[in-house]
Parts: structure tokens; sequence; C-alpha cells
């Protein structure tokens, strides 16, 4: 009995440590068990989705955030800039030529007398989306018309800008043509829009900006309410009839018109001023408008080139506030910007005029004069006396007042129309 008792106390024993080393597997299986999802949760829920955050971060952020200009990060846009600032960084642009700034329409001038412009185009091409060199006039000979200007054509520029972006190009044209004979007569009219299409159809252009009105109104045509909406007809006729056109290049895209158009020169519009009414009327078959906010000084009344107040004056009277959902014409303005400068003569009788930067980058060489900045007007000025001991003033953009010019233009939607670009220093493009 004694013995049977030792076998089961045995088997007893055996059982109870084999259920304590049994228990104490189950307890290493479920750690480890609980290690492995305590990883893969780490793994799935943790580190996967901040690895995808960062790697779409640095692989989007700089989509979704516009690029900070080159001249902004260099800190060059201020206004207590110094004469020598500009003669060291003016020629010192971003190695991104084609990034843009400025996400509304561009329409740049180029001008045959000055051959920068035409570098300058094909360098900074994307900044731009209209391309107009100034080429052409329309001239009245005898009875019937006739356009000048295909010499200054440039078949081979043409071809190099299409290269290199997509900016459209569209030749300036003038109406030098009779006013009143080109406005009563429908022969003419009709021969007027036939040479356009053709030259456009024959050097592939995708249209034209027209420029008109200013002759017009020297020659008394838009003060006859008659003749002014005669006038306009035939602008409506030569936009109506490039519209169904299309170019060359795009047998989806139309030939675009593009009409200059003088701002107002008083806060109450007269008779001879292109006002709302006409841009309302003329705005289905006008593609833009090119409107000329500078040159609001001149020799005989020397001053600022384009005060900033008048800028915003000239805007509301022809699209009242920016607040009062003007966006669809406004977004057909291209506001002017000059990219050149005065250089007035104070003493001794008015004189003086433009300058190129060139020449301005001269002056500050020879004068090495005191920058000063003019906050009601928002631009940047200087004076000097030359060797007669006349003095001047002397007025050119500066990178801070071509960033306030664009400011104002983006509040109200606008596109930019620069004149001319030839004329500017090469850091102005880095803001466009």
């Amino acid at each position: 009995m004694a013995k049977r008792r030792e076998r089961r106390v045995a088997q007893s024993s055996d059982r109870r440590k084999s259920r304590v080393e049994s228990s104490n597997r189950l307890d290493q299986f479920d750690s480890a068990t609980d290690g492995k999802l305590i990883t893969i949760f780490v793994v799935f829920f943790i580190l996967i989705p901040a690895v995808s955050i960062s790697l779409y971060y640095f692989k989007y952020a700089s989509l979704s955030k516009p690029a900070i200009s080159h001249v902004h990060q260099r800190g060059l846009i201020k206004t207590d800039v110094n004469y020598q600032e500009i003669l060291t960084d003016n020629s010192k642009v971003s190695e991104n030529v084609s990034y843009r700034h400025y996400t509304y329409p561009v329409l740049a001038y180029i001008t045959p007398w000055n051959s920068k412009g035409y570098e300058i185009a094909k360098k900074f091409n994307s900044k731009f989306t209209h391309l107009s060199p100034v080429w052409y006039d329309i001239k009245s000979q005898g009875t019937t018309l006739i356009i000048e200007g295909r010499h200054n054509a440039d078949k081979g520029w043409i071809s190099e800008l299409r290269m290199k972006g997509h900016a459209l190009v569209l030749p300036r044209v003038v109406l030098e043509a009779f006013p009143r004979d080109l406005i009563m007569k429908k022969k003419l009219r009709d021969e007027a829009i036939e040479l356009i299409l053709a030259e456009c159809k024959e050097m592939e252009y995708d249209g034209i900006v027209l420029e008109s009105w200013s002759r017009w109104a020297a020659y008394g045509i838009l003060h006859d309410p008659d003749m002014r909406n005669m006038a306009l007809d035939f602008i409506k006729q030569l936009g109506h009839a490039l519209h169904s056109m299309n170019t060359e290049r795009n047998s989806e895209q139309h030939l675009q018109l593009v009409y200059v158009i003088g701002p107002p020169h008083s806060e109450k519009l007269q008779a001879h001023d292109f006002g709302p009414e006409d841009l309302q009327s003329l705005s289905d078959a006008v593609d833009g408008f090119s409107l000329m906010t500078y040159d609001f000084s001149s020799p005989h009344n020397p001053g600022p080139n384009a005060p900033l107040k008048w800028i915003r004056s000239v805007l509301q009277l022809l699209l009242g506030s920016p607040r009062n959902g003007v966006q669809s014409l406004a977004r057909k303005i291209f506001l002017g910007i000059n990219f050149y400068g005065n250089d007035f003569t104070l003493t001794g009788g008015s004189g003086g005029g433009a300058i190129t930067g060139r020449e301005y980058l001269h002056l500050l060489e020879k004068y090495r004069p005191v920058m000063q900045w003019e906050k009601n007007i928002g631009e940047h000025f200087f004076l000097y006396s030359d060797e007669n001991n006349e003095k001047h003033a002397v007025f050119y953009p500066s990178l801070m007042s071509i960033s306030m010019r664009l400011e104002e233009a983006h509040l109200w939607g606008t596109g930019l129309s620069i004149w001319e670009i030839g004329q500017g220093l090469d850091y102005f493009f880095d803001i466009l």
C-alpha cells in the first residue's frame, strides 16, 4: 500500500510539474505574442503613417506653397535701398528663370530699337503669357490702306520663343490711317481687317495688339457720339473676325485681340476717355485691354512715373470697387507697369526725358546719389546736379515699387502689361 501511494504521489508531482512547465510555456508564448502584436501595432499604425506623411511633405510641400522669389530671399525688396546695392545686385537673378510668381496674365512689349528686349523675352519666356513686338503700322495710301513693318518681323526669334515656352506672340499694330475715312467707309474698314488677318495667317501670329484710341481722340473722333459708336463697332468687327480664325499652331485656339487704352486724365471722365461703358461694350469682342497706367508726369510737369494712388483711382473709374464682383472684367485688364524711368531737369527750363536701365545704372555710378522713398506715390527717386550745375530728379522703378504694383494688380485680379522689358533691370523679372 505504501508503495502504491508513493507511485500516486510521484505521478501527481509529475503532473503538477508538467502543468507548471506547460503554464510557463503558455506564459512565454503569450508574452511573445503580445510583443509581436505591439510591434505590429507600432509598425503599421505609427511608423508607416509617420513615414508616409514625411514623404508626402517633402514631395508636395513645395507645390502647395508658393515659392519665395529670389529677390525676396535676399532681402532686396525694401524702401531703404542704396545706390551701391542696386549696382551690385541688379544683374543677379535666380537660376530658376521659368518659375512664375505672378499667376495672372503678363503681356510684355518688345521694341526694335532696344535689342535687349529680344534677349530678355527668350531668357524669361515662361514669365510671360503674351509677347508683343512693336512692329506694324496701318497707313493710308491714296484711297487704299497699306500695312508696314514686315521688315521688323523676325521669324527666327519667334521660333526660338516657341521652343522655350508657350507665350503667345501678338505684334502691336498702330492704326495710323486717317481716322474719319477709316471709320466712315466700310470698304476701308474691311480692308484694314483683311490686312491684319492675312498678316497673322502668313506670319503665324497668335493675334495682335491694336492701338488706335489715342489717335482717334486727337482727331476728335470720340467727341461725336455717332462716330464714337462706329469706332467701337469697328473694334468689335475686328475682334469677331480674329475669333473666327484659329491659329496656325493650334486648331482649337482662335486668334486674339488685345486693345490698348489710355487712363482717364481726371477723376471725372471726359468725352474722349475710354470708360467703363466702353469696356463693357467691347468685352465680348476683345480678349484683353492693355491699360497704359504710366507717363503720369512729363518734362513740362516733372514728377513720378505712375503714383500708386493714381493707378488705384484709374482702376476704380473703370471697374468700380475691387469688392464689387468685378473679376469678370478685371481679368481682361493688363495693368500697365513701366520698366523705364525719367531723368527730369528741374532748373534752366523744362527738359529731360525717358531713360533705360543702362542709363540709370550709369547715373548711379557717376553721381552716387542718396536714394529717397516717397511713400505717398510708392516710388524711389534721387536728385543730382550735373556738370552745368543744373538740378535733376530721376524717377526709375525699384523692386519695392514694382512689388507694390503687383500687389495692387493682384488685389483687383488684373494681369500686367510691361512697357517695355528691354528697359528694365534683370532682377525685376525675379518678381514676376
